[in-house]
């Protein structure tokens, strides 16, 4: 993954709003747009690269093993069953 070299943060942000939602004009504003455009730039700089980007190699294992990428849910019950196994085993054969 890409992160860009950049970050703002703005103190009280609920004072830098106008009542229609946008930024007062300051220099807050000024560095929020900077960040904005860079990140608009990078994205426009890798988006050929995407393919390559997002590839990774445990879900590439995961859809050799599984056949499929499993949801988020699917990963959370079989965590919960596994841990409910290990809390059966020490009950039935104490260690």
């Amino acid at each position: 993954m890409v992160a860009i070299p950049n970050q703002s943060s703005v103190p009280k942000a609920w004072t830098e709003f106008d009542d229609n939602g946008r930024m007062k004009p300051s220099s807050y504003r000024d560095r929020v747009v900077d960040v904005a455009e860079e990140l608009y730039k990078f994205t426009i700089l890798l988006r050929e690269h995407s393919t390559m980007l997002v590839d990774r190699y445990s879900e590439r294992d995961e859809v050799r093993r599984r056949g499929r990428l499993l949801s988020q849910a699917e990963k959370a019950a079989a965590k919960a069953a596994a841990a409910t196994s290990i809390v059966m085993d020490n009950v039935m054969f104490p260690r």
